[in-house]
């Protein structure tokens, strides 16, 4: 239970994007500093094959010590899996302070309780994408990849990676409309969330379509809020983007934080 808190998703830290690093590490400093709590809603980072195969590395090592400071300043920090960190463990967390939260959750924030998601579990017309998500999320096969070699884990996660992308821009160009319904949540799969929880306030990422929706379905209706991906680093392809959720006694408010 937080008096306030700001959520953020699909941040996608990779030593590759600095500018969104380093907006990151600004907003760490400021925005967030004035809540109670920090919540990830998941894809933090752009991949993760497991924490020993971060652990000495530089950048992320950073990430982990501005987290730290933040919690140390005051400000408690929780992290959600997403469908590209879901390995991040608890070597990483201790390292950055971070207590991981199970997907979905419900948390009481300013006195008013909020259902809270990466997001993929909800985009059942993906068919193909939850019978993968099923597959790596069994706690023997994630055993079984982390004792692959780390070059092999990083190959392997980069190729998924691309096949994804190959996949999505060659049906977004034919059939727009089929990637849109794909990519999206689903009515059925959000009211069935609600009714399990008895919660309708949803907030989540993932779909990075950020916005804000009142839904109803079989006599149930629910307010969803939709967390925008971060990307400050490619403007010759997409405008710079970031937001955050911030929740206080005063409502709930968009914190645009991208800078003229």
């Amino acid at each position: 239970m937080h008096a306030s808190a700001v959520l953020i998703s699909d941040i996608h830290l990779t030593p590759s994007m600095p500018r969104t690093a380093q907006r990151f590490f600004e907003f760490l400093e400021n925005e967030a500093r004035a809540h109670e709590a920090l919540i990830i809603l998941g894809d933090l980072f752009e991949f993760w094959v497991g924490d020993d195969a971060k652990a000495k590395s530089p950048f992320h090592l950073e990430v982990a010590q501005k987290l730290r400071a933040l919690s140390q300043a005051g400000t408690k920090v929780y992290f959600m899996h997403g469908n590209r960190d879901f390995l991040l463990s608890t070597h990483y967390s201790q390292k950055a302070n971070l207590e991981i939260l199970r997907d979905p959750q419900v948390m009481t924030i300013a006195g008013k309780t909020w259902l809270l998601t990466h997001g993929d579990l909800l985009c059942t017309a993906d068919v193909n994408y939850q019978r993968y998500r099923s597959c790596v999320r069994k706690p023997w096969v994630q055993k079984l990849f982390l004792k692959l070699p780390t070059a092999l884990r990083v190959a392997i996660a980069s190729n998924l990676r691309s096949k994804s992308t190959a996949t999505y821009h060659r049906a977004q160009r034919f059939t727009p409309d089929v990637v849109k319904v794909k990519g999206d949540v689903t009515i059925n799969a959000t009211a069935e969330l609600v009714a399990m929880t008895n919660c309708n306030h949803l907030i989540h990422g993932h779909t990075h379509r950020p916005g804000y929706h009142q839904e109803s379905l079989g006599g149930q209706s629910w307010e969803r809020w939709v967390l925008s991906d971060w990307d400050f680093d490619h403007p010759e392809t997409v405008l710079p983007k970031g937001n955050a959720l911030s929740i206080t006694s005063e409502g709930i408010k968009v914190l645009d934080l991208v800078r003229s």
